[in-house]
């Protein structure tokens, strides 16, 4: 794993957007699905993929409010999908598994962050639920799809956030000791996971796993409950109240913060690489350093500018995952 987990020197920076890692290809007659493609990081990356020539599904927990917001994108489809429902996400995969299209990529970039401690329908912690737990029953349910793309990848949108927090093994649902931002990193930790165990089982079958983190974008829904002053406070916006757009210390605008996973999701410097974490367009670096966490996260600016730690691409601890997911979902 450490043998790959090295930067390739792909061309791109942190300041490249989603348009320019996609310039000069043409993914006609490619199709995708997006989490969330409607808002955000998702949007963005719904427009560019649709700009490039790809059909674009896009799972939403509300259809009706998504519709509005990719008018005029074309190639694209919405479909409603809860995260944190089985039963919603088993009838979005055989919807689309009905429709007899190939699925060359599929990118699981919804999510949430933070705030105060809820459970999905099962007990189990929501963000856990939605980041992690749903897009792996997703991916599962899609795994004939992918198959049928006879080369496919699968993108996990994760975050610097799983420095916050490996896999609570013992308590993965927190019964006790519950902290928004550690639970957020736990779901951030299992994606990257995710994605080195998908790519060692279904490589053989040409589908490639990528875990990624986008950057620091302050334009997004991601955590609502954070205020103004929480924002400032942070460092992404400044006095004024406006975004900050300084890439070089990882704070991005919406559009550079979609090109990652739009470049995991076609870059042809991938093609024989899987079970990687990506980060500015590129394989990201290890990064040992401990961080210092305070659990006020309006505290003060945190350095995002690390690359993967270690136990986020731990192959034991990925296949540990899988089986943990497996029980779950059971």
């Amino acid at each position: 794993m450490t043998q790959r987990q090295q930067p390739l020197g792909s061309g791109f920076t942190a300041s490249s957007t989603a348009n320019d890692v996609l310039e000069g290809i043409d993914l006609s007659g490619r199709n995708v699905v997006v989490t969330g493609g409607h808002v955000g990081l998702g949007l963005e990356t719904t427009r560019a993929l649709s700009a490039a020539g790809a059909s674009v599904t896009v799972g939403t927990r509300n259809p009706d409010r998504a519709a509005p917001a990719l008018a005029g994108v074309e190639r694209v489809h919405v479909d409603r999908l809860d995260l944190m429902d089985p039963a919603s996400v088993e009838a979005f995969a055989a919807r689309y598994l009905d429709s007899g299209r190939p699925l060359h990529a599929l990118i699981n970039n919804a999510g949430l962050m933070g705030g105060e401690l809820t459970r999905d329908g099962r007990g189990y912690e929501s963000q856990f639920s939605t980041n992690h737990l749903g897009h792996f029953q997703l991916t599962n349910a899609l795994l004939p799809a992918l198959r049928a793309a006879n080369g496919a990848r699968v993108v996990e949108v994760s975050s610097w956030g799983h420095h916050l927090s490996d896999i609570r093994w013992d308590d993965p649902h927190f019964e006790r000791d519950y902290d928004g931002m550690v639970a957020y990193g736990q779901s951030k930790t299992a994606n990257g996971l995710f994605a080195v165990e998908l790519d060692r089982r279904w490589s053989g079958d040409g589908i490639r796993g990528y875990a990624l983190h986008p950057g620091g974008i302050v334009e997004t829904n991601l955590g609502p409950w954070l205020t103004i002053d929480d924002k400032k406070a942070m460092g992404l916006l400044d006095d004024a109240g406006k975004p900050i757009n300084a890439p070089e210390r990882d704070l991005k605008t919406p559009a550079q913060g979609a090109s990652t996973q739009v470049w995991a999701a076609t870059s042809p410097l991938l093609a024989d690489i899987g079970g990687v974490y990506l980060k500015d367009n590129d394989i990201a670096s290890i990064d040992e350093r401990e961080v210092d966490f305070d659990p006020d996260i309006a505290a003060g600016a945190l350095d995002t500018s690390g690359g993967v730690t270690p136990y986020a691409i731990d192959p034991g601890s990925a296949r540990r995952l899988w089986d943990l997911s497996e029980k779950l979902l059971a």
